[in-house]
């Protein structure tokens, strides 16, 4: 755990969330600020900064995201989704601990803008 890294408090339970799932390697819980609908975040609990920074030993970890994210889409009637990771704060990345964005319930745009 970083100490000062917002998203390990949360994993650690320091920092209350509205929680969607959570097992020992991850957690999942809606966005303080959603942008569509259904807006909810997937983090590991395991301290990784960014996409960039994700290792070949975290590629399970990674696929384990995703097919959660999918089902959690799912079960909050979100039929289709857009997922989203951001890396470096150019990105928009504003939290460094990666985390996978799901967003749903509504038509999405390209490019995001």
């Amino acid at each position: 755990m970083e100490t000062d890294c917002l998203f390990c408090k949360i994993a650690a339970g320091d920092i209350p969330a509205d929680k969607l799932y959570e097992d020992d390697e991850i957690l999942a819980f809606r966005d303080i600020a959603p942008q569509a609908p259904v807006h909810f975040l997937i983090i590991p609990k395991k301290h990784i900064e960014n996409p960039a920074a994700v290792g070949s030993e975290d590629e399970k970890l990674m696929g384990r995201m995703l097919r959660r994210g999918a089902a959690i889409a799912e079960e909050n009637g979100a039929q289709d989704f857009r997922l989203v990771f951001n890396s470096g704060a150019e990105a928009g990345q504003t939290v460094f601990h990666i985390h996978m964005h799901v967003l749903g319930g509504r038509s999405m745009q390209w490019p995001p803008g």
